[in-house]
């Protein structure tokens, strides 16, 4: 397990425009999420505006790239048409593998996406651990008709995430259904890397300034609690 830093980092994920990717990055996150088209799940936009929104992103923040896309070639052509310096890959790859996706695009970082569904997920994330700059713990599910990759305003067992962080070196982003209410509890149950938000920090489907400052106090109050009791 990597142990998380002081202050966890914070992604804001589901950035639909120019003024929210600013909004996020005034509040202080260290990573935008930006959604290309997706079988299911709120907050997709353009690969033109992606590319917009990457271009005008600060180091050293970081750029997401969140891609439903299962073949190398694919990722990667989309990658050089939206120029993020990290890919979320929200599915598993079926066609290729990760040390081709990163000889095809050297010093961009891999996120893998696991979807939490019980304990086998544990073991999804150990075999996907090594070949990746981080996970992500996430709440769709690839078995229903239509795909859900993310984006679904649910909890999932925090047990098996804090299992699943404890299993691996990777560091380890939490997503799904966090909210300023409940991430300072998921913090302590999980002690995750990072930490994602989406629909928890929006009010009807736009990113909420206050809602966001919220999550980022909820964020560093508990960092603070845990530097108090460590001292």
């Amino acid at each position: 397990m990597v142990t998380p830093p002081h202050a966890p980092r914070v992604k804001v994920c589901c950035i639909t425009s120019v003024d929210e990717a600013r909004m996020a990055i005034e509040a202080g996150a260290d990573a935008l999420g930006l959604v290309s088209a997706m079988p299911s799940g709120p907050g997709v936009i353009s690969e033109e505006l992606i590319r917009v929104i990457a271009a005008m992103t600060p180091p050293p923040i970081a750029s997401f790239l969140l891609t439903s896309h299962q073949r190398v070639a694919e990722v990667v052509a989309q990658q050089r048409r939206c120029r993020t310096n990290t890919i979320q890959l929200c599915d598993r790859l079926m066609e290729g593998t990760y040390a081709e996706l990163r000889e095809a695009l050297p010093g961009v970082a891999i996120v893998q996406v696991i979807h939490v569904h019980g304990r086998e997920s544990v073991a999804e994330a150990e075999a996907a651990a090594p070949h990746v700059d981080a996970l992500l713990l996430d709440s769709g599910d690839q078995r229903l008709p239509t795909r859900e990759l993310g984006g679904t305003g649910r909890t999932h067992d925090w047990q098996v995430s804090a299992e699943l962080c404890r299993a691996v070196r990777a560091p380890v982003f939490l997503a799904g259904g966090l909210r300023p209410d409940n991430v300072r509890t998921a913090l302590e149950v999980v002690s995750p890397w990072g930490v994602d938000c989406c629909t928890g920090v929006r009010t009807e489907g736009r990113l909420d300034a206050g809602r966001l400052r919220a999550f980022m106090v909820a964020c560093r109050a508990e960092t603070l609690r845990g530097e108090r009791v460590s001292a």
